[in-house]
Parts: C-alpha cells; structure tokens; sequence
C-alpha cells in the first residue's frame, strides 16, 4: 500500500483553491460583459486546445474514442446546468455563500446514489444528509429570502454537480482521464455554442474579456488536475478538509474586493456541511475496511 503523504497533498490543494478561487472572481469580473452560455462556449473551446495538446505529449490520444457515449454525454449535460447556473450565481450571491452551497455537492450524491447507483442509504448517511441540509438551510437563511433566483441558482448547481459525480464515478471504471477531459469540453463547447447562439447574437469578448476567458478556461482544468493528484496522495477524509479551506479564503477574498461582509451564519453552516462531508467519508472507510477483511 502506498504511504499517504499530506504535505503534498496540501501543496496540490493549495493550487486548487487558488485556481477556484481566480475562476470565481473571473467569472465575477465578467458578469455583464458575457453571458454564462458564452464563457462557457469560450472556456471549452480553450479546453479542447489544452487536452488535445497535453494529450499529445502524453501519448494518449488513443484513449479517446466512443465507448460510453451515452454516459458522457448524461454527464457533460449536468456539468454544463450546474456550471452555468454558478457562473450566474457567482456574479450575485456573495463568493462565501456560493461556496458554502456548492460543498453540499457530496450530500446530495449520498441522497441521490441509492436511486442511480444502486448503493443502499445507511442511517449514517441519513444523519450526514440530515446534518448537512441543516447547514445549508444556516447558509440560505430562507426566512430573510423572497424566492431569489440567485440563491436558487447556487443551491441547485450543487445537484447538478452530484450528478456530474455520479456519472464519472461509473466513467472511471473504463474511462481514462484523457477521455473524460476530451468530451467535457468537446460537449461543453457544442452546447455552449448552442444556447449563446440560440438568440442570434454571441458576444466576442476583447481586451481584458480575452484574459479573464482564458483564466476561466486553465483555473477550470488546473483545479480538477490538483485535486486528483492531492487524492492520489492522501485519502479523501484528509483531501476533504483541506478543501474547505477555500471557504475563509474567498470569504477574505469577498471583503477585500467587493466589500462583503463577513457573515457568520455562513461559516457555521459551512462548517455544519464539512463535518457532516467528514461523517460520510468516515462511515464509507469503515465499510470499505470491514469489506478488506
């Protein structure tokens, strides 16, 4: 077995949350200039540049082809809902209160696996759900909300994006990275195309626009790459945290660029999410080491 190696694991985490965090103040900086479907039609078209391209250096082209089509396409389509919906939040709910809601991505895997995985729903995993929704509801405050489309929109990518995990869970089975990476951004880039052209009219960004497109486009791939290398490094109960982390960085990030405040209803219910993550992760280790033995 491996040894697990945090430190490095760390150092990758700290790439990934700086290219988070650089992808929602771009995504912010650009909100009026483009609309979603357009950044996402631009950052795809870049994508398709840099896989094929590192692709080609690592010699695995090969890897591309149309084994499970179908289950790509399912997976892209969720990816592009939930990725959309949080380049439109991004430019009106606070960064924190963003991020807070989309750590609620693995809750609702939990809740939704049992149906499109076939994985039974344990009371553990209820509880974690339960705890988890909970912290959500500290982060949403829907007592002081008249039904904002915003908030709504940063809630709803979270679902998306479980699906989107769902999916490349079954993908990794047979799938390469190389694969996965190539028809997110090929699909990406057909059905952005699509709905930025849907009313005629497709903005073509300038000046700064290119650059904020192309910091979009690299943080996108660059955060998944540090990711992976970090869980490829230590076990998710460690990689997990470590991510939360990104949560007081943007909420810094928030009140020295925009002026948000600092809420504390936000951090609680972030918290509230991470241990009920931490719960999870905790309960699927113990499985895992009862099935070893």
């Amino acid at each position: 077995m491996t040894q697990s190696q945090p430190l490095k694991a760390a150092y990758w985490m700290v790439g990934a949350m700086s290219s988070f965090s650089l992808m929602a103040i771009a995504g912010r900086e650009l909100g009026g200039r483009l609309d979603t479907f357009e950044i996402m039609m631009y950052r795809s078209f870049l994508g398709v540049i840099i896989v094929l391209t590192v692709a080609k250096f690592a010699g695995t082209l090969g890897d591309i082809g149309f084994s499970k089509f179908r289950l790509h396409l399912i997976r892209n389509s969720c990816h592009f809902v939930g990725q959309n919906l949080w380049f439109y939040a991004v430019t009106i709910v606070p960064l924190s209160q963003l991020f807070a809601f989309e750590f609620s991505s693995p809750l609702w895997v939990v809740l939704l696996a049992p149906i499109f995985l076939g994985e039974r729903l344990t009371p553990t995993k209820i509880f974690a759900a339960i705890l988890g929704f909970t912290g959500i509801l500290i982060v949403a405050r829907p007592d002081n909300i008249i039904v904002d489309p915003a908030i709504i929109a940063a809630a709803t990518c979270a679902i998306f994006f479980a699906g989107t995990t769902m999916a490349t869970k079954k993908l990794t089975g047979t799938q390469s990275t190389t694969a996965i990476l190539f028809w997110l951004v090929v699909m990406h880039s057909v059905l952005g195309a699509a709905s930025a052209g849907f009313d005629g009219q497709i903005a073509i960004p300038e000046g700064v626009e290119i650059l904020l497109v192309a910091l979009i486009g690299v943080c996108g791939l660059l955060a998944h790459f540090c990711i992976t290398n970090a869980l490829n490094l230590a076990p998710a109960t460690v990689v997990t945290p470590l991510e939360f982390v990104r949560l007081p960085l943007i909420a810094f990030i928030g009140f020295v660029l925009y002026q948000e405040a600092f809420e504390w209803p936000v951090i609680l219910g972030a918290v509230l999410v991470l241990v009920a993550n931490i719960v999870n992760i905790m309960s699927e280790n113990a499985k895992n080491k009862r099935q070893a033995i």
